[in-house]
């Protein structure tokens, strides 16, 4: 697991409801053991990919889970140079064999802090920021999941899926994440095996 605090597991109430942990349980379900290894960082932009890359690249995984981009919105960095960071990173993985499946930004419209007349300024950002980061995972090698797209009407309406911050997700809403990366997380191992 690479990216921010989503992959990181930041407001969840136990290790085992993380996103990696979700994802490693459903590994299992399906017949597949998996070893977790977490090296995203709270806080994360795509700026800092990098040395999360040279960390993970040390195990020689299979398949990399990167969750980025909340952080690179919050702090209104450059969408081409952070989409572009972003593909730097896929590439350094990709040309390892490590298959790579990438959760672009989330709809930050649907945190609850955004104020309600800046909350389509802020879809749009986050849309259109999602999709530059799609390009750049595609042309590197990766697979892009757009989250934003899949969540943010589970996420506007259940306000259970954040944590006390009401800014991170809660334990259930990385259960919704887990749920909308599982198959395609499991595709990338499927792929890696074969």
């Amino acid at each position: 697991m690479l990216g921010d605090s989503i992959a990181y597991g930041t407001g969840c109430d136990s290790r085992s409801d993380t996103l990696g942990a979700r994802l490693v349980a459903a590994f299992a379900a399906g017949g597949r053991e998996a070893a977790l290894d977490v090296v995203a960082v709270p806080g994360a932009r795509s700026a800092h990919l990098a040395a999360q890359v040279r960390r993970a690249l040390r195990r020689d995984p299979d398949v990399a889970v990167v969750v980025i981009g909340a952080n690179d919105l919050a702090s209104l960095a450059d969408p081409t140079q952070a989409a572009r960071a972003l593909g730097d990173a896929v590439a350094a993985l990709t040309a390892r064999g490590t298959r790579v499946v990438v959760a672009t930004a989330p709809d930050m419209s649907v945190v609850p802090g955004v104020p309600r007349a800046l909350r389509p300024a802020v879809r749009e950002a986050s849309a259109a920021y999602a999709v530059t980061q799609a390009r750049a995972v595609a042309a590197a090698g990766g697979v892009a999941v757009a989250l934003g797209t899949l969540l943010a009407p589970r996420f506007a309406g259940d306000l259970s899926l954040f944590a006390r911050d009401r800014y991170h997700p809660s334990s259930a809403g990385q259960a919704v994440i887990a749920e909308a990366l599982a198959p395609y997380v499991l595709a990338a191992v499927a792929e890696s095996a074969a």
